[in-house]
């Protein structure tokens, strides 16, 4: 029998994903404007000369324009990569191409660089179905991004991406659950 929480998960998760998949183009593509836009803003105001950054799917936030304004002024960005073992690699992406990774979520093509590499980044942008108020991010899922937020070394700031519908007063959370630093929408940055 399922815990509550995992009930309340899979719950919630499948009402964002069908909301997600109800919008239209018009507000896709406004969303993502002030993705980009708050993105940006986030960046400049931390001073990162490295982040990460995931390869968004088609009913995330679109991240992709923030990927090519980043690598245009010369910041780093590191990509995911999906392991067998539950952990995330990270490449640069130097090939410019992506596939579909181990779940079928597109991934940047290049060297790998191992788990650790994500230690030397300024700032980590992580994708997510919803964040709380107090900083709970729920995930997809699988737990990759909280495995890895557990292990850092010298943790950077982390911002969640979503919509601004999916920024909750609750999310349900269990003891493995990591926090993040702050939330990015298309219409604000909400620092925690």
């Amino acid at each position: 029998m399922p815990r509550t929480s995992d009930a309340e998960k899979r719950a919630l998760r499948a009402e964002l994903r069908e909301r997600r998949r109800n919008l239209t183009p018009t507000e896709q593509d406004k969303a993502g404007a002030g993705i980009l836009q708050n993105l940006q803003s986030l960046v400049t105001a931390l001073g990162a000369r490295s982040v990460s950054c995931y390869l968004s799917t088609a009913t995330e936030p679109n991240t992709r324009p923030f990927i090519d304004w980043a690598l245009g002024a010369s910041i780093r960005v590191l990509f995911p990569i999906s392991r067998e073992d539950g952990l995330l690699d990270w490449t640069a992406g130097e090939q410019d191409i992506e596939k579909a990774g181990l779940w079928g979520i597109p991934e940047a093509v290049g060297d790998l660089l191992g788990p650790s590499a994500i230690n030397d980044v300024d700032l980590m942008i992580v994708p997510a179905c919803a964040v709380d108020v107090q900083g709970t991010r729920l995930g997809w899922g699988r737990g990759y991004f909280d495995k890895t937020l557990g292990s850092l070394e010298n943790r950077p700031p982390v911002y969640a991406v979503v919509f601004d519908n999916e920024v909750l007063p609750k999310v349900p959370k269990e003891a493995h659950d990591q926090p993040v630093n702050g939330v990015v929408t298309p219409g604000r940055i909400l620092d925690f």
